[in-house]
């Protein structure tokens, strides 16, 4: 028996990368899952697939509706879809800030505020945002991006004030950089991949970029319901990037 058993949960962006992840734990634990992405996802013995896009709010209440439909109820939402983006504030035009904005931020209202009435009726209620550590710590040429997950880790606060007295907590993880298919994809476009990779791992105190599975062990800790008097927190995940100054090797 795990402390999942008889749950059910949400994971937008569940296709790949770290949602994929999460979907794996979360299964594992006992909880039965939903992936929500543009992309397809195999339905199995506790997963269900479902295309929803976080931009468009039919979309996302047609699929929470599909979750509960499905599964009779919703527990745990990890609000995980997002985008990248690269420059200084002078390097995207506002088409652009409004598209990354509209799934990085918006996106996790639209899923929030969709799943709120069912989390209501849970006895074990739980959001997990995912944000960045370009929500605390400045990067160079992560303006957009970081406007974004900034904006993700006020918001995750806001929420949980307003939610806690319902039973719902809401909590953030904020990663480093991850070792996800958005990483590969810059990678691939770098002049020099190797040495490009070199220096995002060398950014982070342990040396190497953080794995999926170590995010989605942080985001089993909030959805856990284990962790009751955990609300309205941001859990690094980023090798000691935010908080650690180590001498140079």
């Amino acid at each position: 028996m795990g402390e999942f058993d008889g749950l059910v949960a949400v994971v937008t962006g569940g296709a790949s990368g770290i949602g994929a992840a999460v979907v794996a734990a979360l299964h594992e634990r006992g909880a039965r899952v939903a992936a929500l992405d543009l992309q397809a996802v195999d339905d199995g013995d506790g997963l269900l697939g479902v295309r929803a896009d976080v931009t468009d709010d039919a979309s996302v209440r047609q699929a929470i509706a599909a979750v509960v439909d499905r599964f009779g109820g919703l527990d745990i939402v990890v609000n995980n879809a997002g985008i990248g983006a690269q420059g200084t504030v002078e390097d995207n035009d506002d088409a652009e800030w409004q598209r990354v904005l509209d799934v990085n931020l918006l996106g996790m209202m639209r899923v929030s505020r969709a799943a709120l009435p069912h989390l209501r009726r849970s006895r074990a209620a739980a959001i997990v945002n995912i944000g960045s550590i370009a929500a605390t710590a400045g990067l160079p040429q992560r303006a957009l991006y970081s406007a974004s997950k900034g904006g993700v880790a006020a918001l995750t606060r806001a929420m949980a004030a307003d939610h806690l007295a319902e039973g719902i907590r809401v909590n953030c993880v904020h990663p480093g950089t991850a070792d996800t298919p958005w990483i590969g994809r810059l990678l691939q476009r770098a002049a020099d991949p190797d040495a490009e990779r070199a220096a995002l791992e060398a950014r982070q105190p342990h040396g190497r970029l953080v794995s999926p599975q170590e995010i989605a062990h942080a985001v089993l800790y909030l959805a856990s319901p284990l962790a009751t008097s955990t609300a309205g927190a941001g859990i690094a995940v980023d090798g000691g990037m935010q908080e650690l100054r180590l001498r140079p090797r």
